[in-house]
């Protein structure tokens, strides 16, 4: 079964898995979540099932994933198959993508393969400043030689972290990985990947805007922000030139789409632009029109 989108009220294309029910508990890199949760004002930690009930209680559809930062934090991931084992047990509503540390190589390129085969992974997330990895290195390329075989969409963050925000030396993290611009090089070689840039992009939301007008295969989510603060000229744009490649996404659980949706009926977006954005962009994106 698909995603049965005509029953949803939205989409929201930007969820974490954040706590597996199949791996030993880990506290490694703590510290990363205790920054994360003052940074967000949040501590929630659902399981993946608690977070499909939630969604399904609320009639959205969701897209969730992890974040393999085994390579550069050391953290053990939440299994791909987990997730994906979820979103074929609640397919009517929900989509597993996966994410594949780039440190991996043409390892992880044979583990994409094969996700996308056997477990109906339909997309993916990189995090370019939590991986450690400039979105152009070459040691990410195999896995988008694959991603871009197949024509799915990848998720990358953008913009500010949350993670490691307040720690010392940023807990290590480079900012200027997540600079949006680099994907421009990302959206020329590989042009059957769908781009997705995530969050408003400070401090470089002119830099995201531009490579979105250029590249008509790069889109933007708006997750990780409540509308209420998104930058007048996201909003400009998502109301015109931009208005078909632009998703909703609210990074649960660290919002809620409960919060996202309440503030986005009083931002500023045009009445017509606004179905697009809560669900028609996301069921092109997707595949499921």
């Amino acid at each position: 079964m698909t995603m049965q989108h005509q029953n949803l009220i939205a989409i929201d294309i930007h969820t974490h898995a954040e706590v597996s029910c199949w791996n030993p508990f880990d506290n490694y890199g703590e510290a990363y979540d205790r920054a994360a949760d003052k940074y967000f004002g949040s501590d929630r930690r659902p399981t993946i099932e608690e977070t499909v009930a939630y969604y399904r209680e609320r009639q959205l559809g969701l897209v969730m994933f992890t974040v393999d930062t085994e390579s550069h934090m050391g953290r053990r991931r939440i299994p791909n198959e987990e997730i994906a084992q979820a979103a074929r047990e609640n397919s009517d509503m929900m989509m597993a993508f996966a994410s594949i540390d780039p440190h991996k190589g043409k390892f992880g390129a044979r583990e994409a393969e094969r996700l996308i085969k056997e477990e109906g992974i339909k997309g993916f997330k990189f995090h370019p400043t939590a991986q450690g990895c400039h979105p152009y290195d070459r040691m990410a390329w195999p896995i988008y030689e694959v991603i871009n075989a197949h024509k799915l969409p990848a998720i990358f963050h953008t913009g500010h972290s949350g993670i490691g925000s307040g720690m010392r030396c940023g807990g290590g993290l480079r900012l200027a990985y997540s600079n949006p611009m680099h994907l421009d090089d990302v959206a020329i070689d590989w042009p059957d990947m769908q781009i997705v840039m995530a969050h408003p992009s400070f401090p470089w939301q002119d830099e995201a805007i531009s490579v979105a007008l250029h590249k008509p295969n790069v889109w933007m989510d708006l997750s990780g922000w409540s509308p209420k603060y998104f930058p007048k000229n996201l909003i400009q744009y998502a109301n015109t030139l931009l208005k078909d490649r632009v998703l909703f996404g609210s990074d649960f659980p660290l919002i809620t789409p409960d919060r996202w949706m309440k503030d986005f009926e009083v931002a500023g977006f045009k009445p017509e632009v606004m179905p697009g954005i809560l669900k028609g962009n996301a069921v092109r994106l997707l595949g499921l029109s």
